[in-house]
């Protein structure tokens, strides 16, 4: 039989885009408002740039004898719509910005949250969260305030440029050439700060990766007396940041003394050169002072290149960390909301399963195996023997090497993740609880679950008791990871959970490795009850655990060894005597 066809399509590796497009794409659908902030922008420079030529007809009217009260109020006039103007687009660009951010952002949490296992793996969350918090502010200012900057600091030089070779070419000359040395020099550095900036903000996120570290295993840390290697990691990070930024640092230390350079080196060579020239009488005083005018108006377009370009810089070397995020693979049928799945327990079976993480040896090789339908079945095997695999694997957190896995026939990659997940339930080895109250981590899967079945699960996992006793009940905080819990009430709670959405298949790994003798008792009544409406598959931890179920399975080195009831295994199987005889203690991968 052929392999049916996945029914939701594969996460398709995005195609490479050049840094400038790709961060142009962001600011794409602020288009509109970002023309207007430019045309806003450029209508506050051409005001600017008007004030030099009234004040050379006031001083031309000055030196003849005639009133300056049209030149003084078209000066106040030109003053007002420049402030106006400055006023309006920066609040524009600012707003924009903002929203900006938020779309990078959106798309930051909406990928990172639906990453492939695989990925996950691969990379550490605290270098990943910079992306959305530190990564993304640079990118904001360069989409908008970086853009904008350019365009009007060219336009606006180019405008000066004009108009001062309008008042006079020979100075304009001496001008032209201090902006060409300045301007070679600029594009000798600007490339050094995008480099130095994705290395500081890969540094930040060594940072953020060090730190979720040492909190995530705050008491491992503490137990084993590992502050002093946590804080010397996360330092180490700290340091290359801040040396990076000093490198930084340096390079805009050139960039403020170029950009004071274009004006000081340039006013100098004009008031020898024009001051030589109103000497001989081939330039008239009026039109110098305004040349000088315009000399110093060109500091402020030389500083909207000099800030634009760095800002670019800087959001290039951010977003090529961000476009990391934009390649890796992420599951993309994850947010259908599936039916409650109905009809009876389906049996789940292994075909010749293979599989290997990436960089080892496979895991599992060839496994086939059968779980009947509306009954218990134990996999049991020495530590790395592949059990938790196959329980990935059915929650396709990872993908088969080669091989098929079958819900009553049905291939599961002919099912979305959303669909899969939704018929699965699993209960993880290690039970992590999400901050917050019992409430919210209880009704995490089944939001809108009825009261009586909510006192039911809590009925049948002991966690009735535990509820009682607590002064806010259900809506009592259970601390970062679910700490506030002992590891037996986050066992139960998370039991507790997966039985509210009425799976057709439960998971359980390791469930009752952190209980009492009454509560293990207790729970196992309970999942004997739940293998009346699904089917059960449990790793075991205690033989107390297994020796009722229906089925058994027992791995080792990735494959199957065996199969059959506890007695039957007991008495044909030395590794299962063996394994019985520790009371099955060793937990595997």
């Amino acid at each position: 039989m052929n392999t049916p066809e996945p029914a939701t399509p594969q996460d398709p590796r995005p195609s490479p885009r050049p840094p400038l497009r790709a961060l142009l794409a962001h600011a794409r659908p602020h288009r509109s408002v970002l023309v207007l902030v430019l045309v806003l922008t450029l209508a506050g420079s051409a005001a600017g740039l008007a004030q030099p030529m009234v004040v050379e007809s006031a001083l031309t009217a000055l030196m003849t004898g005639h009133g300056l009260d049209g030149q003084l109020l078209l000066m106040v006039g030109l003053l007002a719509v420049s402030i106006g103007l400055t006023w309006t687009q920066a609040l524009l660009s600012e707003r924009t910005a903002e929203k900006v951010v938020l779309h990078v952002r959106r798309g930051l949490v909406h990928r990172l949250i639906r990453l492939r296992s695989a990925e996950l793996d691969r990379v550490e969350p605290g270098g990943l969260t910079t992306r959305v918090t530190s990564d993304s502010t640079l990118v904001q200012h360069a989409a908008t305030s970086g853009v904008i900057q350019l365009l009007d600091g060219g336009v606006h030089l180019l405008a000066t440029i004009v108009l001062m070779g309008m008042t006079s070419l020979p100075l304009l000359g001496i001008t032209s050439g201090v902006l060409i040395v300045v301007g070679v020099a600029m594009g000798v550095v600007m490339p050094r700060i995008r480099r130095v900036t994705t290395r500081a903000q890969t540094a930040v996120g060594e940072i953020g990766a060090a730190l979720d570290r040492a909190l995530g295993a705050a008491r491992t840390v503490k137990a084993n007396g590992g502050e002093a290697t946590e804080t010397a990691r996360a330092v180490a990070a700290a340091e290359d940041a801040c040396r990076a930024g000093l490198a930084g640092a340096r390079y805009h230390a050139v960039i403020a003394v170029l950009s004071a350079l274009v004006v000081q080196a340039s006013f100098l060579a004009v008031i020898g050169f024009g001051g030589a020239l109103v000497a001989t009488g081939t330039l008239d005083l009026a039109a110098l002072i305004a040349f000088l005018l315009y000399l110093f108006n060109l500091g402020g377009p030389v500083l909207s290149l000099v800030g634009g370009t760095t800002s670019l810089q800087q959001g290039l070397g951010a977003l090529a960390r961000i476009e990391e995020v934009r390649h890796m693979e992420i599951e993309t049928d994850v947010d259908e909301t599936p039916a409650r799945p109905a009809g009876p327990p389906p049996r789940v079976t292994l075909q010749d399963v293979t599989f290997a993480y990436p960089g080892r040896d496979s895991t599992l090789d060839r496994v086939s195996l059968t779980a009947p339908a509306g009954a218990v079945t134990a996999l049991v095997g020495p530590s790395g023997s592949g059990k938790t695999t196959v329980f990935s694997l059915l929650q396709r957190f990872y993908d088969t090497g080669s091989g098929r896995i079958l819900l009553d026939g049905t291939d599961i990659t002919a099912l979305s993740r959303a669909e899969v997940r939704r018929r699965i339930a699993y209960v993880e080895q290690d039970t992590p609880m999400l901050a917050g109250t019992l409430r919210e981590n209880l009704l995490y899967a089944a939001p809108d679950a009825r009261d009586e079945d909510v006192a039911r699960v809590l009925r049948d996992t002991l966690l009735d008791s535990l509820v009682a006793r607590l002064p806010d009940g259900l809506d009592t905080q259970v601390g970062a990871r679910g700490l506030a819990l002992s590891g037996g009430e986050r066992q139960r709670l998370a039991i507790a959970r997966a039985l509210l959405r009425r799976p057709q298949v439960l998971l359980l790994d390791e469930a009752t490795a952190h209980l009492d003798g009454v509560s293990e008792t207790a729970l196992r009544q309970t999942v004997e009850r739940a293998a009346e409406h699904c089917t059960v598959l449990l790793i075991a931890h205690r033989l107390s655990t297994v020796t009722s179920a229906e089925h058994m399975v027992l791995l080792a080195d990735g494959r199957v060894r065996d199969h059959g009831r506890h007695d039957e295994l007991l008495g044909r199987d030395r590794l299962y005597r063996d394994l019985a005889a520790t009371q099955l203690t060793s937990s595997g991968t």
